[in-house]
C-alpha cells in the first residue's frame, strides 16, 4: 500500500513533512457522509454571531481579489501532499469586508451537509489562509469541497472545511463535529495534535 499510493519523504523535503506522515502520490478524498453537490447559482455564504450579519452569493464573493497559492496539505490520517496549487481569496482580504465585534475570539465554520469545525481567530486570520475555488487550475470538484472550501495550511486538513457556506463568530471556543468526536481542538501537524 505504501509504494502504490504513498511514499516516504526524501531528505530534500523531510523538513516539510510532519512526523508520522507519508507523501500521497495522488490527492486522496476523505469524506464523512454524503458529498454535497452545490452549484454556484445556489451557493451562499453568511457571517453572523459577533459580526454584523452579512450574506454573499457567488458573484458577490467573486468580487473579492483573487490570488494563486501553493501550499502543503496535511491530513490527520497520516498523508501529506506538497505544493498543492490553488486559486482563491485570502482570508485577510475577506476580513476587510466584514464588521467584527472586538469580543470575537473563535469561529465555527459551517458547511453544506451540516459539517462544522472550530478555529481560533488567531489561526484563521493569517495571510497564508484562503477560500479556494480552483485546484490545479480547474474548478474545485464536489469531492474536494467545491464550489468553495477553506484552506488553512498550518493545521490538519479537517480545519480546511469543504463546502463552506458560513462563519459564526463567537466569544468562546465551541467544538465542531470532529472535535466533539475525539479530534484535537487545534490540530497542528508538526506537534501531532491529532486527537484529544
Amino acid at each position: 500500500m505504501l509504494g502504490k499510493f504513498f511514499q516516504k519523504p526524501t531528505s530534500e523535503n523531510s523538513d516539510r513533512v510532519p512526523p508520522g506522515q507519508h507523501l500521497a502520490k495522488g490527492f486522496p478524498v476523505l469524506t464523512y457522509g454524503a458529498t454535497p453537490q452545490v452549484s454556484i447559482e445556489e451557493w451562499e455564504f453568511s457571517v453572523w454571531g459577533l459580526a454584523k450579519p452579512q450574506k454573499w452569493n457567488w458573484s458577490d464573493f467573486m468580487e473579492l481579489p483573487h490570488n494563486d497559492f501553493t501550499a502543503d496539505f496535511h491530513c490527520v490520517t497520516r498523508w501529506s501532499k506538497l505544493d498543492v496549487k490553488w486559486t482563491g481569496i485570502k482570508v485577510t482580504d475577506f476580513m476587510k469586508a466584514i464588521e467584527l465585534d472586538g469580543e470575537a475570539t473563535h469561529i465555527m465554520e459551517h458547511c453544506y451537509g451540516g459539517y462544522t469545525t472550530n478555529i481560533a481567530i488567531e489561526d484563521f486570520v493569517r495571510e497564508a489562509n484562503f477560500f479556494a475555488f480552483q485546484l490545479f487550475g480547474e474548478p474545485l470538484s464536489d469531492e474536494h469541497g467545491g464550489p468553495m472550501r477553506l484552506v488553512v495550511p498550518h493545521l490538519y486538513a479537517w480545519k480546511s472545511a469543504k463546502w463552506i457556506n458560513g462563519l459564526e463568530f463567537l466569544d468562546r471556543e465551541e467544538l465542531g463535529f470532529w472535535e466533539r468526536n475525539g479530534y484535537h481542538r487545534r490540530g497542528e501537524p508538526f506537534k501531532e495534535e491529532r486527537y484529544s
